[in-house]
C-alpha cells in the first residue's frame, strides 16, 4: 500500500486529531506514535533507521495509507522521495502556545527517568523517543528558545522544499473544510474530531 498523505508537523500540533480526521475520511490507517505503542519491534525500526541511516522505517510503516507525529515526520524528505505522489500536510500552531504544550507533556516524560523493571519495549519506546526528539531534533538542548528555533526552522524547511501544489499548512481549528479542499474529499456531516488535551497526555503517560 502506497502512502497517501505526510503529515511533517511536529508532535503536539494537534497530530493526533488529524489522525483520526484522516481515518474518518479513508486515509487511514494513519501512523502516529500511538502505534509505535501498539507495535512491539516498531521502536526497534525507528531507532536503527536513525543510527544506521537505514529505510527500516519503511516496514514500520507498510500498510498504512498516511503518517503523522514523530517519529514518522523526522523522516518525511525520505517519505517524500518514497511516495512522491504523496500529499504533504504541514500542522502548525502558534510557536509559545506550542512550546508551552511541549514544555507539559513531551520534554518533561522524556526527562523522567526510566523504572528499573521497565519492560523491554517500553525501554525501546523511551530511547527511541529521546534520540528522534531530544537528540536529533532539538540537539539535545530543550530550553525554550532553542526548541522554538528548531520549531520555526523545520516548519520553514518544509514550506520550502514541499511544492506548493502538494503542501497544506493546516492549524485544526480551520475545521474540514480545507482539508477536505486539499484531499478532494466530501466535508463529513460530524464535527471535526478533537482529541489529545495536555491532561489527557498526562493520563495516558502516567499509565
Amino acid at each position: 500500500m502506497d502512502l497517501q498523505v505526510i503529515g511533517a508537523g511536529f508532535g503536539r500540533t494537534s497530530t493526533l486529531t488529524l489522525k483520526i480526521a484522516l481515518e474518518q475520511l479513508g486515509f487511514g490507517p494513519c501512523y502516529h506514535m500511538m502505534e509505535v505503542f501498539g507495535h512491539p519491534g516498531h521502536a526497534e525500526l525507528w531507532e536503527k533507521s536513525v543510527r544506521e541511516g537505514s529505510d527500516d522505517w519503511k516496514a514500520a510503516l507498510a500498510g498504512y495509507k498516511s503518517s503523522v507525529d514523530w517519529p514518522s515526520c523526522h523522516f518525511w524528505r525520505e517519505q517524500m522521495k518514497a511516495w512522491p505522489d504523496a500529499k504533504v500536510i504541514l500542522t502548525e500552531r502558534e510557536p509559545h502556545v506550542w512550546y508551552k504544550s511541549m514544555s507539559q507533556t513531551i520534554l518533561p516524560s522524556m526527562a523522567r527517568p526510566l523504572p528499573a523493571d521497565a519492560p523491554l519495549s517500553v525501554a525501546a519506546q523511551m530511547r527511541m523517543g529521546k534520540l528522534i526528539i531530544e537528540e536529533k531534533t532539538f540537539g539535545g538542548h530543550t530550553d525554550e528558545a532553542h526548541v522554538l528555533d528548531a520549531y520555526r526552522a523545520h516548519n520553514a524547511a518544509v514550506r520550502r522544499e514541499v511544492p506548493a501544489e502538494k503542501l497544506l499548512v493546516f492549524d485544526a481549528s480551520q475545521g474540514w473544510e480545507p482539508l477536505c479542499r486539499f484531499l478532494g474529499v466530501p466535508v463529513p456531516a460530524t464535527a471535526f474530531p478533537k482529541t489529545n488535551s495536555t491532561e489527557e497526555f498526562r493520563t495516558r503517560a502516567r499509565l
